[in-house]
């Protein structure tokens, strides 16, 4: 796929690093695409992806590439991670009002010193360089849990992180 759309309408000014694209498919159909030849099927049908998913999945693939040098760091440089957020929109208000985010980690050998520690370095890595919750969190609570830290000093850890 070419790094830019097919000429059908014209490029606008904006265009750049970092543009990405979608084309309507078909009613409430679109396929997201990027420059580097990335195609996303979005809508609410088999083998589509729906924007709240689409949003929920950058926030988490947010907080596990911020994340990613520094649990490194800890927990070796093949360490295994899961990440997951749920929450559903308020039909009322048509927006979510919050999204929990889970990850699991390897925790299993760590002393509980380890997991605290684990946890403080997940929550800041996060606060501190994921783009997508920063431009999101005015407006919607995002909360982090790591899954296995469940003592108060974990959620104490992670709660000064913020």
């Amino acid at each position: 796929m070419p790094p830019v759309p097919d000429d059908r309408f014209e490029l606008p000014e904006g265009v750049g690093p970092g543009s990405v694209w979608a084309d309507r498919t078909g009613a409430r159909t679109l396929v997201g695409r990027n420059q580097r030849g990335v195609e996303i099927p979005i809508g609410h049908g088999e083998g589509e992806i729906n924007p709240g998913e689409l949003l929920k999945l950058a926030l988490i693939g947010c907080a596990g590439m911020s994340s990613d040098v520094n649990l490194s760091r800890r927990l070796g440089e093949d360490f295994d991670m899961r990440l997951w957020a749920h929450g559903t929109s308020d039909e009322d208000q048509n927006r979510y009002l919050s999204i929990a985010e889970e990850v699991q980690l390897p925790l299993e050998e760590l002393t509980e010193q380890e997991i605290a520690t684990v946890v403080k370095v997940f929550g800041r890595a996060v606060a501190a360089g994921c783009t997508v919750e920063r431009s999101v969190v005015p407006g919607v609570e995002v909360t982090h849990r790591v899954l296995g830290a469940d003592g108060a000093a974990a959620q104490r850890d992670q709660s000064e992180a913020r």
